[in-house]
């Protein structure tokens, strides 16, 4: 009895916490700007649907699925 009453006690103060951690957090997603230059994924892709990335000496493939979402690989 005791120790289902010491865990409960344990998860309402996590519980608690956790809400209070997690209030003040922003959204870590960068929001687009008005000034953010913009290029359609038809020009980026083109008629291949799929265009290489070189990055830092790596490179990426970004494609484009027959659902029509763009998936970014290594």
């Amino acid at each position: 009895m005791i120790i289902i009453v010491t865990l409960i006690a344990i998860f309402n103060t996590m519980t608690s916490s956790d809400t209070f951690l997690t209030a003040g957090k922003t959204s870590s997603t960068p929001q687009p700007q008005a000034e953010d230059r913009r290029v359609s994924s038809k020009t980026l892709l083109g008629a291949e649907g799929r265009v290489i990335i070189e990055h830092d000496g790596q490179q990426y493939l970004l494609r484009q699925t027959h659902a029509g979402k763009l998936i970014l690989t290594k």
